[in-house]
């Protein structure tokens, strides 16, 4: 399916690796122009040179503390002086640590708040004027499944991630019809994110090793396997794309069919 992103530019945060590279390589390969950011400058630069070689368009990296609106800010400003505007946002992040409720201490709040929530909000707030000039702007919004189903040892991913669903939602009928707003919510996909649970799995007594977690999490799923993160990318290229112009204020999940409602 041809996309129609050829020269629009699209902005993808904490998008070095993981699913907001997986989206990135998505909308470069559609012919966007492309902005990335992260916080590691060496994985970042071998980001952009991986992009450079897979789209058409041009591409842009820079060093992002999405923690730091100033930061966020910055990395806004670039884009648009790179593309001459921005057409499409796309937010992600990576996920707070595993840890239960009495694991949890205030701090630990605070900062999953500005990671999870915030972050988003101080990149739309930036964008969303670029955005509006835009034939057709757009806002995906990575979150999870466990904005609607929760899963054990996630506390703050399970508690703070749904505040960006009423952000997505709010939004999708406070900007239309001049910009969409939508969500995805990825299950269990193999990024290095899915290690790091695994691992703390394993410590926790959870699973035997690596191996027994990575079957652990597939047992449920429908489609008996673990997701890819190039298969939440497609996604988040089509609802940048023209092709779902009446897709706006939806939770599209991307997990095999594991969630039940």
């Amino acid at each position: 399916m041809d996309f129609d992103l050829d020269g629009n530019g699209a902005l993808v945060t904490a998008s070095s690796s993981g699913l907001g590279f997986a989206s990135v390589q998505a909308l470069a390969e559609a012919g966007a122009n492309v902005a990335i950011c992260g916080r590691d400058e060496r994985r970042l630069e071998d980001a952009r040179s991986d992009l450079a070689a897979t789209g058409s368009g041009d591409v842009l990296a820079v060093q992002t503390d999405l923690t730091a609106p100033d930061d966020v800010s910055h990395f806004v400003s670039e884009a648009v002086d790179a593309f001459g505007g921005i057409d499409h946002l796309v937010t992600s992040s990576g996920g707070p640590p595993s840890t239960t409720f009495l694991e949890t201490d205030e701090q630990d709040w605070y900062q999953a708040y500005d990671l999870l929530v915030m972050s988003v909000v101080w990149t739309i707030e930036a964008a969303y004027d670029h955005l509006l000039e835009s034939a057709h702007g757009t806002i995906t919004c990575i979150t999870s499944r466990t904005v609607r189903e929760v899963a054990d040892g996630l506390l703050l991913s399970n508690s703070v991630r749904r505040g960006v669903i009423g952000l997505v939602k709010t939004v999708s009928r406070e900007f239309a019809p001049e910009i969409r707003a939508n969500a995805v919510l990825p299950g269990t996909i193999e990024t290095a994110r899915i290690e790091e649970l695994i691992e703390a799995g394993i410590e926790r007594g959870t699973y035997d090793d690596y191996e027994a977690g990575l079957e652990a999490m597939a047992s449920e799923i429908p489609m008996d396997r673990i997701g890819e993160p190039r298969e939440l990318g497609d996604v988040v290229a089509f609802l940048s794309s023209p092709r779902s112009s009446f897709v706006n204020g939806a939770e599209v999940p991307i997990d095999g069919g594991l969630l039940r409602s």
